[in-house]
C-alpha cells in the first residue's frame, strides 16, 4: 500500500489541490486520489511533486504491507 505525505506538504504551503495539479499538469482530480491512497503515481508525476515541495521522492511516499 502506497501511503503519501501530499496533503500535508501542500497544506503546510497554503496550496490549493488545484494549485497543485496546474503545476505538475494533471487535474485536480488526480491530486485528490493521490492524497486518499486511491492512485499510484507515475515515477515522472512522484518526481514533479517532489520537485515542487523541493523535497525527495522518498519524503513524500512510502510504501508499507
Amino acid at each position: 500500500m502506497l501511503q503519501t505525505r501530499i496533503k500535508e506538504y501542500r497544506e503546510q504551503r497554503g496550496m490549493k489541490q488545484s494549485e497543485l495539479a496546474a503545476l505538475v499538469g494533471v487535474r485536480r482530480e488526480t491530486i485528490v486520489h493521490l492524497e486518499n491512497g486511491r492512485y499510484n503515481p507515475s515515477l515522472k508525476l512522484a518526481m514533479d511533486i517532489a520537485k515542487v515541495f523541493h523535497t525527495t521522492v522518498e519524503e513524500l511516499f512510502a510504501f508499507t504491507d
